[in-house]
């Protein structure tokens, strides 16, 4: 068999019907599909029996550890040449497959990743925060692409690994958040080198709403900080952008408030620039990003909705790095891995990384 698919699962039975769905329709028919349940309250099993007799179907249930283990749960269990590593939140087009395989025939690798990309069946909140983390205008060229300004690296929700590769490094860490980044990294520290497939790209839900999107990206920035602990040397200046981004809009709020403050207690008019020129590189760039996404998904109110996502996506990565690189950085705090966590500190880590 040449690939085994792998996908944890958490409470998200919908999107696993869907994505199963995706498989069926797979042009390349030769692989397995293995679920691992990972302490689901709300489970798939269900969901899986409906396609035992279609695919080649293993559903697994198991007491929560986290994404990262349960992918290593199932790799433990796989069968294909190549691992493929996908998040429940995604669907494939037919030709997925089929873009994996004519990639390794013209070049072999051990590893591989590819892009994402917004259905046109999405919400217009879904395709705004699809926009964000994929355009250059908010470092989205870091996640793979084309145009990107960083190396790539795969990430977890479209990821494949040669199967003896994976278990030679021993598959992804014990990392709260950030796990799929360390074994990328530790891949390419291994002397391999991954490579992107531009045309193996998947429909990626991400999150349904800004408050979700913003806990994932906060996430991501605290796990930037360990990263950089863990890997020394792979900070690269595009992942402080956002934190001086983040830094640059509080100065700039700031500076208006202290403006109106002065106008109103002083009386005196040569404040007002204060009130207001803070605020036109704010309405630039907003500005941009509005029209840059109405272009691209042909949209007005997508390109509205992808201003506050724009700022979510960068701020709240610039936050979650800020509090990170306090804690580790100033006050030589240790990163908590979740063996090491209380049992109401794994609670609130469930319900943060999940929900």
């Amino acid at each position: 068999m040449k690939f085994s698919i792998i996908i944890p699962v958490y409470n998200r039975p919908d999107e696993v019907d869907e994505l199963l769905q995706s498989l069926c329709e797979q042009t390349v028919k030769d692989f397995e599909v293995i679920i691992v349940e990972d302490g689901s309250i709300n489970p798939c099993k269900d969901v899986c029996s409906k396609y035992a007799g279609i695919l080649s179907l293993h559903y697994y249930a198991k007491e929560n550890s986290g994404p990262g283990q349960s992918r290593n749960y199932g790799a433990e269990r796989a069968n294909g040449k190549y691992v493929i590593i996908l998040d429940s939140d995604v669907v494939l087009p037919s030709g997925y497959l089929q873009a994996i395989e004519e990639e390794l025939a013209q070049q072999p690798c051990e590893a591989f990743g590819g892009p994402d990309a917004a259905h046109p069946d999405f919400t217009p909140v879904q395709k705004a925060i699809s926009y964000s983390m994929t355009s250059f205008f908010t470092t989205g060229g870091i996640r793979g692409g084309k145009a990107k300004l960083d190396k790539f690296y795969p990430r977890s929700y479209n990821m494949g690994i040669r199967h003896d590769v994976y278990l030679e490094l021993g598959g992804f860490s014990k990392m709260r958040f950030g796990e799929d980044i360390d074994f990328s990294y530790r891949i390419v520290e291994a002397g391999y080198k991954p490579r992107l497939f531009p045309e193996a790209w998947v429909w990626h839900k991400r999150r349904t709403d800004f408050k979700k999107f913003f806990r994932q990206v906060y996430n991501s920035g605290i796990a930037r900080i360990n990263l950089e602990k863990r890997h020394p040397g792979t900070m690269k200046l595009v992942h402080l952008l956002p934190t001086a981004f983040t830094v640059g809009v509080i100065a700039l709020i700031l500076i208006s408030a202290v403006g109106r403050a002065l106008m109103h207690y002083v009386d005196h008019d040569q404040f007002y620039w204060m009130c207001f020129a803070p605020w036109i590189p704010i309405l630039f760039y907003s500005f941009l990003i509005c029209i840059d996404s109405s272009i691209k998904n042909k949209s007005l109110k997508v390109g509205i909705l992808s201003i506050p996502a724009a700022f979510v996506q960068l701020m709240g990565y610039g936050l979650g790095f800020i509090e990170s690189w306090w804690k580790r950085c100033v006050r030589g705090q240790n990163e908590i891995l979740p063996c090491e966590q209380t049992e109401s500190e794994r609670q609130a880590f469930e319900k943060k990384f999940y929900k």
